[in-house]
């Protein structure tokens, strides 16, 4: 595993190949970035995007999702994965929401996780993008980037991989961390067959880190 200066030097590198990583799911909103990520497991951003616009104007508040018939919405989800469960999942958690929440997404990763269809990364992408709470999400790719570049161990589980990078940089780059994370494995250092000497060259070339 990388050291604590090391790592945090890959990360201020990918912040120079990409300096204005952020999220790309489109929303206005906690309301709708909670909905977007959501939709967004195992679905690209750019799939999400093309139908939450349409989605949200027909839908903009937890009551409007509440009140339509799943099916209704499952139509306006067919064109991403897992389209039906999802659907379910938004009504639940609309439900629960507005049941105790006062239709108002919580700003506590506790209460995040209490809804249908939230789980830790989820939150955590709430909580940093909406909510300025410095948190790391791991997504497939920052858990592929950090054990290919060596920051997390090939073993290392989902959970693992939040609490090493934790301990490896400053709270106050556990948000901006995620984003150049997932830029850089979405844009460089991709999942497909690819030369990885180019991606370590171009961090090399951004920092002052000496690779082995």
């Amino acid at each position: 595993m990388l050291s604590k200066k090391r790592t945090i030097q890959m990360i201020e590198a990918m912040g120079e190949l990409f300096p204005h990583a952020a999220c790309e799911l489109t929303h206005k909103n906690a309301f709708e970035l909670l909905i977007a990520v959501m939709l967004s497991a195992q679905t690209t951003d750019v799939a999400v995007n093309k139908i939450t616009p349409a989605l949200f104007e027909k839908y903009p508040t937890p009551e409007a999702f509440l009140a339509a018939p799943v099916e209704d919405i499952m139509e306006r989800l067919k064109t991403i994965g897992l389209y039906r469960n999802k659907a379910k999942f938004i009504k639940g958690c609309c439900q629960k929401l507005i049941t105790d929440f006062n239709g108002k997404v919580p700003c506590n990763r506790m209460d995040l996780e209490s809804l249908p269809g939230v789980g830790r990364k989820t939150a955590n992408v709430v909580l940093s993008v909406a909510f300025n709470v410095p948190a790391i999400a791991v997504d497939t790719h920052v858990e592929r980037v950090t054990k290919r570049l060596g920051i997390c161990p090939p073993n290392a589980t989902v959970r693992e991989v939040e609490e090493i990078l934790m301990k490896q940089l400053p709270e106050n780059m556990w948000s901006v961390a995620h984003h150049r994370l997932i830029f850089f494995g979405r844009y460089q250092c991709i999942a497909r067959n690819h030369d990885h000497a180019i991606c370590l060259q171009l961090l090399q070339e951004n920092s002052a880190i000496k690779m082995q």
